[in-house]
């Protein structure tokens, strides 16, 4: 080390022989042994690989040295150590702890305090102590390097945590903090050795894993990820229970590089949470194509609508052996990929927003075709939650009745329970409006969801409508028949019609007419029916008996 002068520089002086950062910044490895500056300069030539910490400071007593490293304990964010070295000419070196490793600084300027305590603030995060965005990059890039070297494997692993924004909401910030900390902790009380974990923002975690028996030691440090949030976290004396799902990448089998991994990890976090969350998924190819092709659909959703990809087609509805109208049934014929379930793009149209103009098309298509049917005939339209909870939808359904001439007595709106957990009042309201306009509401997969009974007493529905999962073993689970016939009962005890779907055998539809059901839809009666047959379907219903005769 470089003494000091003893006449006084000059500024001149001071330039040339101001000590470079690495000559007062050195940084050592948890073994000791000495890495690359992380201010960008290599290490001297003098500090050779194998020169380790003892070796560049043999003033240093290693047994009282560590001994002090070891007395700092665990989990303190930025750990300091001062040691005077008693030898002429030596100064105080300040040791500290950054992750893994070890920043060594040779007092007798504060600048180096400086230096070294502005360094740990950008590379950790402030909250938890974990080294941050910066240093994982950093981190991961270097890792990536070295396995390339050595022919090892490592595996990458991407945590978030389930339920952590209701704990936002309803317990404040600061406890989001505290249990951004408690995470932290947990993640770390699950690492060995060779892994590292890290805080991106948020409830986002990585953790890097190295070593031996990877892609299978990564896949099992994912798993006791996931166990150890399966405890509840205590936060001013009240248990919450926030569990984690992990998304696991291996380097080199899923990526070479950092963004191949990464996008590897996300894939696998993604199928971990569709899959139901509170689990570790392993990166599979297959994850990437099914994704490329949900990216796919998303894209051509958007101009599905325009491009006139949408039609529509109509379930026929039976009421004491005739037919009574029709539900309107949205499909989707894509160019290239043919038809899509509406079990899948309807969520997806819910998620970026287009049900609102999507439902608008719908309601002004089936009430023009429906000013075709007899009329007599109603057409039932699905509402879903995302269109309900937008501002204004009365005010369109009563423009689209207008514009088309169709009666608003003639048009029943369906929905289901899920609408009305959202704004309760703001619902209600929306519900008796409609009620207010002559339209007729059902309430739809009644039973499946939450099945409250304030509804029903909140609001007069016209319909109730039960699930086809009571209807398929009607005929022989006991269990089935005593909640059809409670639903049965109560609809009319509240002055409401009951229509069941799902309606597929004579056998099913005798038993629902004699416990006093009043409509059936189903492929008995038929399957859903395209625009151009319909009025075929309706002359045949009008002239002869027909399948609606058996109901």
């Amino acid at each position: 080390m470089r003494k000091a002068r003893a006449t006084r520089a000059t500024p001149e002086d001071r330039r040339e022989h101001a000590p470079s950062p690495i000559d007062r910044l050195l940084f050592f490895d948890h073994h000791f042994n000495p890495i690359k500056n992380l201010l960008g300069d290599e290490l001297p030539a003098a500090l050779a690989p194998a020169m380790s910490l003892w070796e560049h400071f043999p003033e240093l007593d290693k047994s009282a040295t560590m001994q002090a490293l070891r007395s700092m304990g665990e989990g303190v964010q930025s750990l300091r150590l001062s040691i005077n070295i008693r030898k002429p000419g030596s100064q105080r070196l300040t040791i500290f702890q950054i992750g893994n490793m070890y920043a060594v600084v040779r007092s007798g300027d504060r600048l180096d305090d400086e230096r070294a305590t502005l360094l740990h603030l950008a590379t950790h995060d402030p909250l938890t102590g974990l080294p941050n965005r910066r240093q994982f990059s950093e981190d991961l890039a270097v890792s990536l390097t070295e396995i390339a070297a050595s022919g090892e494997t490592l595996s990458l692993m991407q945590l978030d945590l389930d339920d952590f924004k209701p704990v936002n909401d309803t317990l404040g910030h600061p406890a989001g903090d505290k249990l951004l900390q408690l995470a932290a902790s947990r993640i770390q009380g699950c690492l060995a050795e060779d892994d590292r974990a890290y805080r991106l923002a948020g409830d986002e975690f990585m953790v890097i894993s190295m070593g031996l028996g990877h892609p299978a030691k990564g896949h099992q440090l994912a798993e006791a990820l996931v166990a150890a949030f399966q405890k509840p976290f205590m936060i001013d004396g009240i248990a919450v229970f926030v569990g984690s799902s992990v998304g696991v990448s291996s380097a080199p089998p899923d990526g070479a590089s950092p963004e191949q991994l990464m996008k590897a990890s996300d894939v696998a976090l993604y199928a971990a949470k569709k899959e139901g969350r509170r689990r570790a998924k392993s990166f599979d190819p297959s994850m990437l194509e099914l994704l490329e092709q949900r990216e796919l659909l998303r894209r051509s959703l958007r101009i599905a609508l325009a491009n006139h990809q949408f039609s529509m087609e109509y379930q026929p509805i039976a009421e004491v052996g005739s037919i009574v109208g029709f539900e309107a049934l949205l499909r989707w014929h894509h160019p290239l990929l043919g038809s899509i379930p509406p079990s899948t793009f309807i969520p997806m149209a819910e998620a970026d927003g287009l049900m609102p103009e999507i439902g608008a098309w719908v309601l002004e298509q089936a009430c023009r075709e429906a000013m075709n049917w007899p009329q007599n005939y109603i057409v039932a339209v699905n509402v879903s939650a995302a269109e309900f909870l937008t501002n204004g939808l009365t005010d369109r359904i009563s423009q689209t009745l207008d514009l088309v001439g169709f009666p608003s007595d003639r048009l029943e709106l369906e929905i289901t329970e899920s609408v009305l957990l959202e704004r309760t009042v703001n619902n209600i309201d929306t519900l008796n409006t409609l009620n207010v306009l002559g339209i007729k509401i059902a309430l739809d997969d009644f039973g499946t969801e939450y099945s409250s009974l304030s509804y029903l007493k909140t609001f007069p529905f016209d319909t109730i409508k039960i699930d086809r999962y009571f209807i398929t073993d009607l005929e022989s689970d006991f269990k089935s028949q005593a909640i059809v016939r409670c639903v049965i009962e109560l609809a009319h005890g509240l002055h409401m019609r009951v229509t069941a779907e799902g309606v597929e055998t004579a056998q099913q539809a005798d038993w629902l007419r004699k416990a006093g059901c009043d409509r059936l839809q189903g492929y008995l009666v038929s399957r859903p029916l395209p625009i151009a047959t319909i009025g075929e379907f309706i002359d045949h219903a009008n002239t002869s008996q027909g399948r609606a005769t058996q109901l």
